[in-house]
């Protein structure tokens, strides 16, 4: 390499922000897991997550999403969520793929009341799985939202049933991932994994992602995590701009989930349904 092109090659690396190596680790996820699984799906849950991972998914494919965006629909979302599938799979020519979640009745009746209402996702992605033969699912989940979520690996190898096994999980030094699920089961890709929330808002906010407009404040409240709108609840908030988020967040001791019914059940709920396969 001559002098000049080692020179401009310092040069990009110096410039290179915070949100630009983000970008490309995320890039650089995404294009590992097509490369070497036959049949993905990435999961639209319709929130800002991953919003921002159908937008990266765009960028490391040209334009062009080359597997179905997964919309794993409870039926109970709220009203402006399924209003901006709608639209953005449209715009964004998006492969949008929906599959619904069975009754309640078919979840563990000794989970709290939220939880097993949330529980209802994961039967249904063992559903979709089975239906579509994915043995790769692109996953918006990061270390900072919840304990067990730190746990994660970026590649995460499920069992059979879906299940996760947080004792059992691959080490992944040096960006080598272990891209190999076991038969007849399937991997987790998590390419946003090592973001944060301000990473996300800030994220959004430079690239003009669409959001959803339950994400800023009215009448003092606000959501700050999207699930079903019979247990998601908003938080005390004057943040009616992302600027405004990004000062918010900055300032906030609230957890990102506070809004989150299930978050507040008993201890364990979370990682039981993890470790049966919720996302």
């Amino acid at each position: 390499m001559t002098s000049t092109n080692l020179e401009r090659v310092r040069s990009d690396v110096v410039s290179m922000d915070h949100l630009d190596q983000l970008e490309a680790q995320s890039i650089y996820i995404l294009r590992e897991g097509f490369a070497r699984l036959k049949k993905l799906a990435l999961l639209w849950s319709l929130g800002k997550d991953s919003n921002v991972m159908i937008w990266l998914a765009r960028k490391a494919f040209f334009g062009h999403v080359p597997f179905p965006a997964l919309h794993v629909d409870t039926g109970k979302k709220f009203p402006e969520m399924y209003a901006f599938r709608d639209h953005y799979s449209k715009e964004w020519g998006l492969d949008l793929t929906v599959e619904y979640c069975p009754s309640i009745d078919s979840v563990d009746p000794t989970l709290p009341p939220a939880a097993r209402s949330a529980a209802r996702k994961t039967e249904g992605l063992k559903l979709a799985l089975a239906k579509h033969g994915f043995d790769g699912l692109i996953a918006g989940i990061r270390r900072d939202e919840e304990a067990t979520r730190a746990k994660e690996r970026v590649f995460s190898p499920r069992g059979v049933e879906g299940g996760w096994d947080v004792r059992d999980q691959p080490p992944e030094f040096w960006d080598q991932f272990n891209a190999s699920p076991p038969p007849g089961a399937h991997l987790r890709i998590h390419p946003i994994l090592h973001w944060t929330e301000a990473d996300i808002w800030a994220y959004t906010a430079r690239e003009n992602i669409p959001i959803i407009p339950l994400y800023l404040a009215k009448d003092g409240k606000r959501y700050r995590s999207l699930g079903d709108a019979d247990i998601t609840n908003p938080v005390a908030s004057t943040a009616s701009t992302i600027a405004e988020i990004l000062v918010e967040l900055d300032g906030t001791t609230i957890p990102e989930r506070a809004g989150r019914a299930l978050d507040h059940e008993t201890e364990d709920a979370f990682e039981r349904l993890r470790v049966a396969g919720y996302l």
